[in-house]
């Protein structure tokens, strides 16, 4: 079974486009150096869009970043992470945010944005770093008078690597095709943590992100609703840093009361569990054990955070570090500040988090629904992943 994510018709020109290397070079260290690079990803629908932008200063170190592009069409800029975005007609400004600005010779960090469209103008063009033109664009000074080449260059692109097959060694990977009944069997099974009601759980032949089968979950409102599937795989073999890569969709936008789609038990924790799912209209890890947020759940706090999309596939990622105590989140390749907990207490972001010492021990990996109040939805999850290094969209 192929897992890939879908992209607009244009995703793979801007990939093409946005990999080859610059040749500006700028002494100063707050600027951009030889072979820097802008890679933007996209991931669109009808009408909206995500992007993850992937910056790489190349040779010499920065202090810190602006990165500029234009669009062709009429694409707004909504919203934007681990930067602060903002738009002027067709052109979109990207600046660092305060623990992103400094990136390393040779390293590269990522952002992301949400925006709409009426009409899409295909692949932005004119990316550049620091002011200095970047993915093989013309540097700002005149370059060396050379006679022109004795044969035209190519008039196509060139061909771009397709996206990867399979699950990259993971130890669960897991498209439900092995699935023949209409309940959840095998190494899936269905189990009502704390107590049961009206949610269910199925195996749907008619909405699915690849092949022909995936689970659905009709999630209840109110306490004591409780469906999940849970994988019989011992998790724990992962060892301390766990990757998961999940292809999620839903029907109805999260509301402000708090739910749970993900959850997983830590043997560190009193076997209590490690949960993602929202509140307050977005996406937020959550202890069991006391109840600690991540993002923290003030105005500042949940707006460094994101609503899961509704009514497409969503493609979650998480990477959990049982050594360190840290935690990092992806959706659709982009990172979320607000579900980021790096070390280092940050106050609105993963202070709370930190309010004690945090070494978790997963064990295993649950796919449903809990609400504690308002909150009914149906959801779809496919195209599961775990294992010890990140396994992509």
């Amino acid at each position: 079974m192929r897992f890939f994510r879908a992209r607009p018709a244009w995703a793979v020109l801007v990939v093409a486009a946005l990999t080859a290397t610059g040749t500006a070079v700028l002494t100063d260290p707050a600027g951009a150096a030889q072979g820097c690079q802008v890679t933007y990803t996209p991931n669109q629908w009808p009408g909206g869009f995500t992007a993850a932008v992937k910056v790489s200063p190349g040779d010499t170190a920065v202090s810190s970043w602006t990165v500029t592009w234009t669009y062709a069409g009429d694409e707004r800029i909504t919203s934007g992470w681990n930067a602060t975005v903002t738009q002027s007609g067709t052109t979109v400004t990207a600046r660092n945010a305060s623990y992103n600005g400094s990136i390393p010779a040779g390293g590269s960090t990522e952002f992301g944005v949400q925006g709409t469209f009426g009409s899409s103008g295909g692949a932005p063009t004119g990316f550049s770093l620091n002011g200095v033109p970047c993915n093989g664009a013309a540097p700002t000074t005149p370059p060396p008078t050379t006679p022109p080449p004795t044969t035209p260059p190519p008039t196509t692109p060139p061909p771009t690597t397709p996206p990867p097959v399979g699950c990259a060694g993971a130890v669960l990977c897991d498209g439900f095709e092995n699935q023949t009944g209409s309940t959840p069997s095998g190494e899936w099974s269905v189990v009502n943590p704390d107590c049961s009601g009206a949610g269910t759980a199925s195996i749907d032949t008619t909405t699915t992100h690849s092949g022909s089968r995936a689970v659905r979950i009709n999630g209840a409102a109110g306490y004591c609703n409780h469906v999940f599937v849970r994988s019989s795989k011992n998790l724990a073999s992962v060892g301390s840093v766990r990757y998961a890569r999940i292809w999620v969709r839903h029907t109805t936008a999260q509301p402000t009361d708090h739910t749970t789609m993900i959850t997983m038990t830590d043997a560190a924790d009193n076997n209590r569990d490690l949960r993602l799912g929202g509140q307050n209209g977005a996406l937020q890890w959550n202890r069991a054990s006391d109840d600690a947020t991540l993002p923290e759940q003030s105005p500042a706090g949940v707006a460094q955070s994101v609503p899961l999309p509704t009514n497409r596939w969503a493609c979650v990622e998480f990477m959990v570090d049982g050594a360190t105590g840290q935690l990092r989140t992806w959706l659709d390749g982009a990172a979320i500040a607000g579900l980021t907990a790096d070390g280092v207490p940050t106050h609105d972001i993963d202070g709370q988090w930190y309010n004690r010492t945090w070494r978790p021990q997963l064990t295993d990996l649950r796919l449903g629904w809990e609400s504690y109040g308002a909150g009914a939805d149906t959801l779809w999850y496919d195209d599961v992943a775990v294992g010890s290094s990140r396994i992509g969209c």
